[in-house]
């Protein structure tokens, strides 16, 4: 029996179709470039590495097609959310409060989750403050204005994705899911070591190693990091095209009482530069300078 899937590739290898053939339990790819209209599906490949690392689901995984998705109502998280959904996954969006600065961005998740694809939202409290840190979960001033580099600033929470990917972890295995999205950046970001692609990958060995489900082969865990090697300006595009509306998302480290972003951090720059290199307005409000 021959089964064939269709579909458009992002990333690098953006405006390229893709047809994955089935025969035999053997999987063939073929890529050709053609004009870029979304067909029954879609890939995100920056490498060639992507696509001899990629392995076709198991039956279980096809017939669950549940994911969850690490959704904090910002701009990433929400692009992988829509991102999930056109993948024909059933999203669970997994929220945190965690003693954050400010709860606007968690209001935003709360308020949009469904609109945007989620089958079901869960918030998890965690106190993180009880630990501080970061400049987000400790009285620590967040840095403005200053030029972004290698080095990792104050805003890093110890362990925070680490945290939040074993929660997401624990709910698909509750839910019998093999799929964890995560909006982890290594391009446009402000040097957390927790957004790396070594990061993600002894994580989801570990995953692996750890869980019931895994060992005993119910399936495999996979997590994607489809914004993993794209500019800001490239994820706001793709979200664009998968149908966000980026004026339902809040990004800012430290925003004004009244809920505008403040303009001037680090997550306020990326996203400001990437709506400019993406030719888009920002749609939130910004405290005027």
């Amino acid at each position: 029996m021959t089964k064939s899937i269709q579909g458009l590739c992002h990333g690098r290898f953006a405006k390229t179709r893709f047809c994955f053939t089935y025969k035999n339990k053997e999987l063939n790819l073929s890529l050709f470039l053609a004009r870029p209209s979304l067909g029954s599906g879609s890939l995100f490949v920056n490498s060639l590495k992507d696509l001899r690392s990629y392995k076709p689901l198991s039956g279980k995984q096809i017939m669950s097609k549940k994911a969850i998705v690490l959704y904090s109502g910002g701009l990433d998280s929400t692009t992988c959310l829509a991102w999930a959904k056109a993948q024909g996954m059933t999203p669970y969006a997994l929220s945190f409060r965690y003693g954050q600065r400010h709860s606007i961005e968690l209001e935003k998740a709360e308020s949009f989750a469904s609109q945007i694809g989620a089958e079901q939202h869960l918030i998890v409290d965690i106190d993180l403050r009880k630990i501080g840190g970061s400049a987000l979960t400790a009285d620590i001033e967040v840095p403005k204005d200053r030029q972004i580099d290698e080095a990792i600033p104050v805003t890093y929470v110890p362990a925070r994705n680490t945290i939040f990917l074993s929660y997401g972890l624990a709910w698909a295995e509750a839910l019998g899911a093999f799929d964890i999205v995560i909006g982890v950046n290594a391009l446009d970001y402000s040097g957390y070591p927790d957004c790396r692609p070594e990061f993600i990958e002894a994580y989801q060995n570990m995953a692996n190693l750890a869980t019931k489900a895994a060992v005993e082969d119910e399936g495999r865990y996979q997590i994607h990091t489809p914004l993993l090697h794209l500019t800001k300006a490239d994820i706001i595009r793709m979200g664009t095209d998968l149908g966000v509306d980026y004026a339902l998302t809040h990004s800012c480290y430290d925003p004004a009482p009244d809920g505008r972003a403040c303009g001037r951090c680090d997550s306020c720059v990326l996203r400001l530069n990437g709506f400019a290199q993406a030719g888009q307005t920002d749609p939130v409000p910004y405290v005027e300078k």
